[in-house]
């Protein structure tokens, strides 16, 4: 049976670093998982994914040791346990605003012998998880419930009460866009959405659960991780693509030197 190599690294004591799919190729996540992160989150909500495309994704991340995850589009439990049978290993949720909304989220997430009601039927994730992943898929699988409206902060500590319940997961835009009518993705000029952050970590880190939080930048990331959050996401890949292209092209057209790192044309 295949671990789940996260729970290793935050027994460690350090942050796991989220890396971010939303675009719809098998190989650009495999460029993403080959690039070092601790996981890769395939992103059907947000990102350009469908189901279809998002299997032969997992597929490429499984050949790394990045551990495959997917943040589902909505909170629903057809695509909970279609991607959870492909073989990710953690689903994100959008959204959770309630103790009733996460115990619906997390129960689809497990089997009945759990307290669940997540069907048998792992087509992929019996063959990665081996001929014990019934005894150990309980276990292995992460829920992250999504934390960012107004409504799941009032609903903070019930919600993380939630039996069987890994980690939330901060949305910081939408959940200023709820506290304060805009979206905004780094607080670092907002001391009040920061005062935020820290009853989400300090309340998690009461009940013994992770905290997560989605990051503009890798100065973002780096400031989350010291307010105590235990796993981060950096830019995704078409964020990354976007970055890396402006910057050569304006590069070339001024005269100027380029910060790519890239060792070929290929």
């Amino acid at each position: 049976m295949r671990e789940n190599p996260l729970k290793e690294v935050w027994r460690e004591g350090r942050t796991v670093v989220n890396g971010w799919c939303g675009i719809p190729s098998s190989w650009s996540a495999e460029l993403l998982a080959r690039a070092g992160y601790d996981s890769v989150t395939v992103d059907l909500q947000h990102g350009l994914v469908h189901y279809d495309t998002a299997v032969p994704m997992v597929q490429a991340i499984s050949t790394t040791a990045a551990v495959p995850m997917a943040r589902v589009p909505w909170n629903e439990p057809g695509i909970i346990m279609k991607m959870l049978d492909a073989g990710c290993f953690g689903i994100i949720c959008p959204m959770v605003n309630t103790r009733e909304e996460c115990e619906r989220f997390v129960g689809a997430c497990r089997y009945a012998s759990s307290g669940g009601y997540r069907s048998w039927g792992p087509v992929r994730a019996s063959i990665t998880g081996g001929p014990a992943y019934f005894d150990h898929a309980d276990d292995i699988v992460l829920t992250f419930a999504m934390i960012e409206t107004a409504q799941a902060i009032g609903n903070l500590e019930d919600i993380v009460s939630t039996p069987g319940l890994n980690a939330v997961y901060v949305g910081p835009s939408d959940l200023s866009l709820s506290i304060d009518g805009r979206p905004l993705a780094d607080y670092k000029d907002r001391p009040d959405l920061r005062d935020v952050l820290r009853r989400v970590v300090d309340t998690c880190d009461q009940r013994g659960v992770v905290t997560g939080i989605h990051c503009s930048s890798v100065d973002h990331a780096q400031r989350m991780a010291a307010m105590g959050f235990d796993f981060v996401t950096l830019l995704s890949d078409g964020a990354y693509l976007a970055a890396a292209t402006t910057a050569d092209v304006t590069a070339m057209r001024s005269g100027t030197s380029s910060t790519s790192a890239a060792k070929g044309p290929y």
